[in-house]
C-alpha cells in the first residue's frame, strides 16, 4: 500500500472508511499503485459489515489533477487505459456501500468523473471541475459519456466532456454533479458529517434505497468497456501522439 493513498477510519466518523489522495506535491495525480490501493479498499468495504460508507477526500486546494502523466504515457505505449484503471472503475461502479466525496480545489479528468459515481458530493467554493479528454485527442472515461448527460443534460455534458469547459463549484451544483457547496475550512467536516449520518441509518434499508435510486449498473459497466475500447484506439492515433508531444513541451 502506498502512502499516496491513505485508508483511514476516523474516530469521529464511526463505520466510515476514508480514501484520501495524499500526493499534494503532484496535485494528487493518480498512479497505477494508487488505483490498485483504492480498488482494494472499495472491495474490502463491500465485505466488511463494520464499514457502511466510503468517503473520498483530497488535500488542501486539490482533490486530484487526474492521471499521473508518467503512468499515463506508459498506458499510451501499451495502447490501453491500463488494468489498474479499469479495475478501479469497475469497483467504483459496483460498490455495495454508499460513497460520498469532498472536493477542495482542482478536480481534473478522473478527479471530476469519479463524482458521477458518488451518492453525495460536497465541494468548496474554490473548486474547479474539468475534463480535458478531447484536448489530448482522447475520449471520456468512467462511463461519463452516459452519466453526465443523465445528470446535466446534453449541452452541459457536451461542454464539460467535449469542449473541455470547466465548472465552478456553483456551476457543478446547478448541473447536478455535486450536492452542496461550502467553504474550504468546512469541507472535510461537512463531508464526514454526511458520511456519518448515512452510516447511522439502518444498513439494509439504506442498501435497498440506494439500489432503487441508482438502478442497474449493467449499462454503466457496458459504457465503461465501450469507452475503454475507443480510448485504446485513440491512444494509437497520430492526433493523440501529436497532442501528447504538445502537452509535454508546455
Amino acid at each position: 500500500m502506498t502512502d499516496h493513498i491513505l485508508i483511514q477510519r476516523p474516530e469521529t466518523a464511526p463505520h466510515v472508511q476514508v480514501i484520501r489522495f495524499n500526493r499534494p506535491e503532484k496535485k494528487n495525480a493518480i498512479t497505477r499503485v494508487m488505483y490498485q490501493t483504492m480498488t482494494d479498499a472499495l472491495q474490502a468495504a463491500n465485505e466488511d459489515p463494520d464499514i457502511r460508507v466510503t468517503a473520498f477526500l483530497g488535500t488542501e486546494g486539490c482533490f486530484s489533477a487526474g492521471n499521473d502523466m508518467g503512468d499515463f504515457l506508459a498506458f499510451a505505449m501499451g495502447g490501453s487505459m491500463g488494468r489498474e484503471v479499469l479495475d478501479f472503475l469497475g469497483a467504483l461502479a459496483t460498490a455495495k456501500k454508499p460513497i460520498v466525496s469532498g472536493v477542495d480545489g482542482l478536480a481534473i479528468g478522473i478527479g471530476t468523473t469519479i463524482h458521477m459515481h458518488c451518492d453525495l458530493t460536497v465541494a468548496s467554493d474554490r473548486s474547479l471541475f474539468k475534463t480535458p479528454f478531447v484536448d489530448l485527442a482522447l475520449v471520456p472515461e468512467a462511463a461519463s459519456s452516459l452519466l453526465a448527460p443523465r445528470l446535466m443534460g446534453h449541452q452541459r455534458a457536451f461542454a464539460l466532456l467535449a469542449l473541455g469547459e470547466g465548472l465552478s463549484a456553483a456551476d457543478a451544483k446547478d448541473a447536478g454533479l455535486i450536492w452542496k457547496v461550502t467553504t474550504p475550512d468546512a469541507l472535510e467536516a461537512e463531508t464526514l458529517s454526511l458520511a456519518t449520518r448515512l452510516a447511522a441509518k439502518p444498513p439494509e434499508a439504506l442498501r435497498i434505497a440506494r439500489n432503487l435510486i441508482r438502478g442497474s449498473t449493467a449499462d454503466v459497466l457496458a459504457r465503461i468497456d465501450e469507452e475503454a475500447t475507443l480510448f485504446a484506439a485513440q491512444l494509437k492515433s497520430a492526433e493523440a501522439r501529436a497532442a501528447f508531444e504538445a502537452f509535454m513541451k508546455r
